[in-house]
């Protein structure tokens, strides 16, 4: 039962986001009931010609009201002139047979405002057309038929009006429905680049110090239970970052970053170099240095082979500049026009916040990457660098 009711809520939500169709105006034919028993209760002058002109009227009235409710053909010039076709028709008609044929009038109003639902054009045809009536009506039957004359004024106008807001309201919609892709778009982006950066320098860090475990414990256990010790400090503070990427609460610090550089980078063999100077920085711009530090480390320790890399941190009051540069003959030395996804990853984190982010072989040897942001909050210059 409760399948039965979903699938009913699933097709009902389905139908009501198409809105409105040609059908919906397919009953108001009705109105022109009067005029078929004005012919047969032979009545009209000229029958034939009254029915034929009466079967004319409703399948043009029909081709219309389909045409209106499909955008690609709504304003086409085979609508427009249906829709003058049976203008015409329909003055020739009420001036030809009047009474009860008058009521065509309001139909006319529904075909007219089902394809012209907006704009000066709806004026522009309406007030014309709504005089037009009203000559006719009053010429054949006076003042008895001034309901037509409303009818097919309301007729026009409510149509035009309710069809436009419904869709608008569509429209907004397909806004709002596409404004939560992207939303969930850019927050998958956003964990899977985080937890790329998380997890691969994380790891990286774990299987250096595996490796100097290994090492050093069959002639110093207590220097190989130091690291194992560092091993559960590095996995305990993962486990906290990634608790902190998925809540989107996460801001690095680079100095805590240059530290955990430091540390990983010694731990493999690799010395590490740090000279820092420049203004004061924001949070979020240091987070994103941050993040460039971690990858940079991350790349060196895995792939660089090198002895040192040296991290500088430089600028003026606009614009800040870090440069992680390492002495490696490694992979990282291929040609910059493939970068791994780390470095889009950044140059992605980079380019959303106004910065740059190049990587490449350094003119001396070795591998850099250099990544420039704006300035936030420009405060006063650090000390001298340090190393």
């Amino acid at each position: 039962m409760d399948s039965w009711r979903r699938l009913a809520a699933t097709r009902a939500r389905e139908r009501s986001d198409q809105g409105p169709s040609g059908i919906s105006l397919l009953p108001w034919l009705l109105m022109g009931v009067g005029a078929f028993s004005h012919l047969l209760g032979g009545e009209a002058p000229n029958p034939w010609i009254g029915g034929l002109g009466l079967l004319a009227f409703n399948t043009l009235y029909i081709a219309i009201v389909f045409r209106s409710f499909h955008p690609g053909s709504r304003e086409t010039p085979l609508t427009w002139g249906l829709l003058g076709a049976l203008g015409a028709l329909t003055f020739a008609l009420a001036i030809g047979y009047g009474r009860e044929w008058l009521l065509l009038f309001p139909l006319l109003g529904l075909a007219v405002g089902a394809t012209v639902r907006r704009g000066r054009l709806l004026r522009w045809i309406s007030l014309p057309l709504v005089v037009a009536v009203g000559a006719v009506t009053f010429w054949r039957d006076g003042w008895n038929s001034v309901g037509v004359v409303y009818g097919t004024f309301i007729s026009v106008m409510v149509t035009a009006a309710i069809l436009a807001l419904d869709e608008t309201v569509r429209q907004l919609r397909a806004t709002r429905e596409e404004l939560a892709r992207a939303a969930v778009e850019k927050e998958r982006l956003r964990f899977s680049r985080d937890l790329h950066d998380l997890l691969g320098h994380t790891l990286s860090v774990i299987v250096v110090k595996s490796e100097v475990v290994r090492r050093l414990a069959p002639r110093d256990l207590d220097a190989a239970l130091a690291q194992v010790a560092d091993i559960e400090a590095v996995g305990r503070q993962a486990l906290t970052e990634i608790r902190e990427a998925v809540t989107g609460y996460r801001e690095g610090s680079l100095a805590t970053e240059l530290d955990r550089a430091r540390d990983a980078l010694s731990s493999a063999g690799i010395e590490p170099v740090v000279r820092r100077s420049g203004p004061l920085l924001e949070p979020r711009t240091e987070a994103l240095l941050g993040w460039v530090v971690r990858e940079s480390t991350t790349n060196a320790v895995r792939h660089s082979g090198a002895s040192r890399c040296v991290f500088a941190l430089d600028g003026t009051a606009d614009r800040v500049r870090l440069t992680v540069t390492d002495d490696g003959r490694g992979p990282l030395v291929a040609p910059a026009a493939t970068p791994g996804s780390g470095l889009r990853g950044l140059r992605e984190r980079l380019a959303a916040a106004g910065g740059t982010l190049d990587s490449g072989p350094a003119p001396r040897g070795g591998f850099r990457v250099t990544a420039e942001l704006p300035v936030e909050a420009p405060g006063p210059r650090e000390g001298e660098p340090t190393t």
